[in-house]
């Protein structure tokens, strides 16, 4: 099935939290034949499809084509988390009457954006199972219901009226219920998720935007939706994995959790998640660290996170003659002092993708003069030594809890990525 803007629709509205996100992308490998392998067993010799979940991260690759052949890899990477605000550990809050839920931003999320949106709760309950003896049982939650609001002060209480300074400790707390007469919390969230709130050991909860995706704009030429940056790259990455064909690379694809908060985790771009599959890919087939070695200095990844479109209200904030249009095709990412990992070797290779695949290519670098985000290029690059290219679809509003982005890219970017994947 090839990429589509309501695909993407369809996968960012089932998965609200990064947890959500593994789960839907590894039905749909399961779908397509890859099996789930589990990191504490021993591994089949056998090459196939396979793929990997720790927590909120997945690895998939298909080796089913190279036996034990050592081809080196392609590898797209990507990150299934996305700002937004998530429950403390002591969430229950009583103020002026009102039951609330204290929430505090995750990543570098747009606050003000956040404010009067009804917001369900989705996430991940560490549960006591008593069925194991003192075994612990992950469970996945989802309320798709307006239970949470963070409200917006009102402009006649305001001390400026252009603008109120939002305080992360004080002001992003949601309204939850009336005082005394609203249920605790977190019993509330554990009963809707069918455990016994008394076995809850652990949790991570988050807060989603209710309003679904949509196609918007004269002919629907917009994706209007929640996380764009950067489940859009996760969607057209494993559109690209599932619709690569026959090549000389086994194609891999790395979705990470926790890129919006530097990546330093068990899960995260800067573990050693990506570097031990690769090698237990290699060993499994036969081969040894020699060949697994051999393999890195072969390999090529895309780091792929979303890109900044020109804004036609703020033209001034973007770089002179590196304009960015939306449905114009995918963009490489470039920046001298290594916020992204392209260098002249990679943009090549990833130009030759987009020429092959018959997409346009736009060329994308940050104002000298303002900080340029990062994504997991030059962690990844540092991590595996295999030489990296910054990409993205371009789109407004990013670390908004509501995006935009061209309809057409999204065609465009898994095209290109299936192209980087096995190229001609």
């Amino acid at each position: 099935m090839a990429a589509t803007a309501i695909g993407l629709c369809e996968f960012i509205d089932a998965a609200p939290s990064p947890f959500h996100a593994c789960v839907t992308v590894a039905q749909r490998l399961a779908a397509a034949g890859y099996t789930e392998l589990a990191e504490s067993d021993r591994w089949p010799q056998a090459p196939g499809r396979y793929f990997v979940v720790r927590a909120g991260s997945v690895v998939a690759w298909d080796s089913s084509r190279h036996g034990d052949d050592p081809a080196p890899f392609r590898i797209i990477g990507a990150h299934t988390d996305s700002p937004n605000l998530r429950v403390k550990q002591h969430p229950a809050r009583e103020v002026a009457g009102w039951q609330m839920v204290a929430l505090e931003p995750y990543g570098g999320a747009w606050l003000n954006s956040w404010l009067d949106r009804d917001l369900g709760i989705s996430g991940r309950l560490s549960v006591l199972d008593p069925s194991r003896g003192i075994g612990i049982h992950h469970h996945l939650v989802r309320i798709d219901e307006p239970i949470l609001r963070v409200p917006q002060l009102a402009i006649h209480l305001a001390d400026d009226r252009k603008a109120v300074a939002l305080d992360p400790q004080r002001h992003l707390n949601a309204v939850w219920g009336e005082s005394g007469r609203t249920p605790d919390f977190l019993g509330y969230v554990a009963e809707r998720a069918g455990v016994e709130p008394r076995d809850v050991l652990g949790f991570d909860l988050m807060t989603h935007d209710l309003a679904p995706s949509a196609l918007t704009g004269v002919g629907d030429v917009f994706v209007s939706a929640p996380r764009l940056d950067n489940q859009a790259s996760c969607y057209a990455g494993l559109e690209a994995l599932l619709a690569a064909g026959v090549g000389r690379y086994v194609p891999v694809l790395a979705l990470f959790d926790h890129e919006e908060v530097g990546s330093t985790s068990d899960h995260g771009a800067g573990s050693d998640l990506l570097a031990t599959l690769l090698e237990r890919i290699t060993l499994a087939a036969g081969g040894d660290r020699e060949d697994f070695l051999r393999r890195l200095a072969g390999s090529t990844l895309a780091s792929a996170d979303m890109a900044h479109a020109s804004h036609p209200n703020y033209p001034d904030r973007h770089e002179p003659a590196h304009q960015i249009a939306v449905n114009a095709g995918p963009v490489l990412k470039v920046q001298p002092n290594l916020r992204y990992a392209t260098d002249g070797r990679t943009a090549a290779t990833f130009a030759l993708a987009c020429a092959q695949a018959g997409v346009a290519l736009q060329r994308y670098e940050h104002r000298a003069d303002l900080p340029c985000g990062s994504t997991i290029g030059p962690m990844s690059a540092a991590r595996t030594g295999i030489p990296t290219v910054d990409v993205g679809a371009p789109q407004l509003a990013m670390h908004s809890a509501r995006e935009l982005m061209g309809a057409r890219d999204v065609a465009a970017y898994a095209a290109a990525l299936t192209a980087f994947l096995a190229p001609d």
